[in-house]
């Protein structure tokens, strides 16, 4: 497997963690994020400052101010590497899919989807299933997701249905998400309290083994998900047949296309 390191300009950097250019500079200006690499005049940044992006957004979203979230950082990186540290940061809210985010315009939409809806439109960014870039262009982080609707609408489901059918299994797999997560992460972490800052073996360690649980998270939700459709069509398909068994035991021709 070929590891890709994606880099980012501020914008796109600020783009992808849903916060302004200004706020970057100001984060960066206070010490919160590291400095970008400099390639003559332009600075570029990686899935590191990224998750130190989103770990700000999220401390900020629980009430701590910026002074509160300077002396964490501060306390988190004593003593440690940089690299380490932002390895780790990396490794916990870093995107996991590996799908490198795809432009499209309104026109490619239409060619994947057919005639659009704006409600649907709307209702797509509402959900983050694509984020707007300009009037008519737009940025899908998720290009195979995007696609699999894309596949749906294709076999006969109204657009706005398969958008109510992705949030309803959000909700659902944010569930799952949530169970594997609270059982498996004592493990990781041990017996320590809330608040624990780990040391340079631990924290390595500790890297590890949040990069393996990802995929083996995946190879679990896709072999208990193939398992449950396998039931569910076979029930569906039974239930159908049974229905038609029925009909021709009582005499009554079954029911067909035309007849509906």
């Amino acid at each position: 497997m070929f590891c890709i390191t994606v880099e980012y300009r501020i914008d796109d950097l600020a783009r992808a963690a849903g916060m302004t250019v200004r706020n970057v500079r100001a984060y960066q200006e206070r010490g919160l994020l590291p400095a970008p690499t400099l390639r003559g005049r332009t600075g570029w940044y990686d899935d590191g400052h990224l998750a130190r992006l989103r770990l700000i957004g999220r401390l900020l979203e629980r009430g701590y101010t910026s002074a509160h979230i300077a002396d964490f950082i501060a306390t988190w990186e004593a003593g440690h590497d940089l690299g380490q540290t932002l390895g780790l940061e990396a490794a916990l809210l870093a995107p996991a899919s590996g799908e490198i985010p795809e432009l499209l315009s309104m026109d490619d939409l239409v060619a994947m989807f057919g005639v659009l809806d704006p409600e649907a439109v709307e209702r797509a960014v509402r959900m983050g299933v694509l984020e707007r870039e300009g009037d008519e262009l737009f940025r899908a982080r998720s290009p195979r997701l995007l696609r699999a609707g894309a596949e749906l609408v294709a076999m006969g489901m109204p657009l706005l249905e398969v958008l109510d059918l992705g949030a309803q299994l959000r909700l659902r797999v944010q569930t799952v998400a949530t169970l594997f997560v609270q059982a498996v992460a004592p493990t990781i972490i041990g017996d320590h309290e809330p608040g624990w800052v780990p040391n340079d073996a631990e924290m390595e360690r500790i890297t590890q083994l949040v990069s393996d649980l990802r995929p083996l998270a995946r190879v679990v939700v896709d072999e208990e998900l193939a398992r449950a459709l396998d039931s569910g069509i076979g029930d569906y398909v039974a239930q159908w047949l049974s229905a038609a068994v029925e009909a021709a035991a009582a005499g009554a021709p079954a029911a067909t296309a035309e007849s509906r």
